[in-house]
């Protein structure tokens, strides 16, 4: 077995960056925000990364959180694909 069959257990609570990749609409941070107020209370707005792609049609903020646990992460994930504005979750 080489070191990619591996599977890595995440040891919780731990700090876990997130991507979240969507359209660069006017209410897409805000919306994006308020789920994580929601979820994850915690993280540092002021920390939150922003990246614009070339052409500014699509727009991906990166933040870390506390993870608490696997259920959490997917509550998550969900919540901001139901926004309709998330395109991917990393």
């Amino acid at each position: 077995m080489n070191h990619l069959d591996q599977k890595v257990e995440i040891e919780f609570p731990c700090e876990y960056p997130i991507k979240i990749m969507g359209k660069n609409v006017d209410n897409f941070e805000r919306v994006i925000l308020s789920v994580l107020d929601k979820l994850s209370p915690t993280y540092s707005r002021e920390a939150i990364t922003r990246r614009v792609s070339k052409k500014g049609t699509f727009i991906s903020l990166t933040v870390s959180i506390i993870a608490t646990g696997k259920p959490q992460l997917e509550k998550l994930n969900k919540d901001l694909k139901a926004t309709g504005l998330v395109s991917i979750v990393l």
